[in-house]
């Protein structure tokens, strides 16, 4: 997902917490009592820190479930622990190279979407998060997207004059491993040695049974499209459908034990940073690190007695494209849908695992309210026989 509002974000990290919290207000919230409904398997949560991998985290969390599922794991001990930077070292590579063959044409930055994953894994394999473990403990990635994004421009603006040597990548690669480690080109776990390549077969990941769900109307529906935002930049294709029948693709995933990676704008004043999202009106977000510069982290205001429950916006095909049109459903951030739940009015939401660390009353997980999802979703990523057979057929999903 992109970074965004980036000049009042540097601006807002400088400000003391008090005046934050008047930049970014946080209503009072209302104690939402929530009931699990269906509640799939998660690995431990994860923290991005300063980088703008979401992307990375919520995919790659994902499909730990998804190796929970197939695989039938019972036991936590044997959760897997995939690496996040061998996926993020291989999709900075990636874009370079398209970067300057686009002569500097492409968006080049920190922010990618879940498709990237999967593409890198299908390309390359995937490694344990211990034989690549990143070379800080928690990702601080300013100087690496400053370095590349410096170096890609300089290259891509041909300083030989009309031609590209080919020690270039090395060199960039050379940036990237010093940031992030080596990647890998074979390890062990349990006393068996793997390929990058080997080790994805070993999991039964299959990029391919993956499918990308969106619902936009400038594009036909039952049809594939290229979302139209600048982290795209791989320009994977979506498959386009009705708001209604999205929201059944993630239902029906859900109770039928299927997680799903979601993409989202999360830069609302009903994205709380206390672990709720409903749809009311939206308000910008800022500062440093990714969580700070989505939903801020000020003191809260002072709980005021017996808050309501806020009425939500209930969302509509036409409300989506225009949110979309307008740029207020932007692609913010990328998170892990693993279950549903029910507030004390019976409103259903869904179990959402963030990659903040564990922030938030929920520890790291947030309850987003259907409304939420069917509003301010960019799009979904499941298992293709997540998708209800009838609409499978639809779209042509063998």
């Amino acid at each position: 997902m992109k970074t965004k509002l980036i000049i009042i974000a540097v601006a807002a990290a400088l400000l003391p917490s008090a005046i934050w919290a008047q930049v970014r207000p946080q209503m009072p919230e209302p104690d939402y009592k929530f009931t699990v409904v269906k509640e799939l398997p998660i690995t431990s949560i994860k923290n991005q820190n300063s980088s703008g991998t979401c992307w990375c985290f919520s995919t790659i969390s994902f499909l730990e479930s998804e190796v929970i599922r197939i695989k039938g794991i019972k036991d936590q001990a044997q959760y897997p622990d995939l690496s996040e930077m061998f996926v993020v070292s291989r999709s900075y590579k990636d874009r370079a190279e398209k970067y300057v063959r686009l002569d500097g044409n492409l968006t080049f930055g920190a922010g990618s979407e879940a498709d990237d994953v999967l593409d890198v894994i299908r390309d390359y394999g995937i490694v344990p998060q211990e034989a690549m473990p990143g070379k800080q403990k928690l990702p601080i990635h300013g100087e690496l997207d400053a370095v590349t994004k410096a170096y890609v421009e300089a290259i891509a603006k041909k300083p030989n004059r009309g031609s590209l040597s080919e020690n270039w990548k090395a060199g960039f690669d050379g940036i990237v491993d010093n940031f992030l480690g080596v990647p890998p080109t074979s390890f062990e776990v349990n006393g068996k040695t793997y390929t990058p390549e080997s080790y994805r077969d070993e999991l039964g990941i299959v990029p391919d049974d993956y499918v990308t769900i969106t619902s936009f109307t400038h594009h036909p529906f039952y049809t594939k499209f290229a979302i139209e935002v600048c982290d795209n930049w791989r320009w994977d294709t979506a498959y386009n459908v009705p708001i209604d029948e999205f929201m059944q693709i993630l239902k029906n995933a859900v109770e039928n034990g299927y997680t799903a990676a979601w993409g989202s704008d999360v830069s609302e004043r009903g994205f709380s940073r206390n672990g709720v999202a409903v749809l009311i009106d939206a308000a910008a977000a800022i500062p440093q690190t990714d969580q700070q510069r989505l939903v801020g982290d000020g003191p809260a205001q002072a709980q005021k007695a017996e808050v309501k429950i806020p009425e939500e916006i209930k969302p509509t095909q036409e409300y989506r494209q225009k949110c979309f049109d307008e740029m207020t459903t932007t692609d913010d951030h990328g998170m892990h849908i693993f279950g549903i739940a029910k507030d004390q009015n019976g409103t259903t939401y869904y179990m959402v695992k963030n990659s903040w660390g564990e922030s938030g009353k929920y520890k790291g997980i947030w309850y987003a309210s259907e409304n939420f999802v069917a509003g301010k979703s960019i799009d979904i990523v499941v298992h293709k026989d997540a998708v209800p057979k009838d609409i499978k057929k639809k779209l042509g999903i063998k």
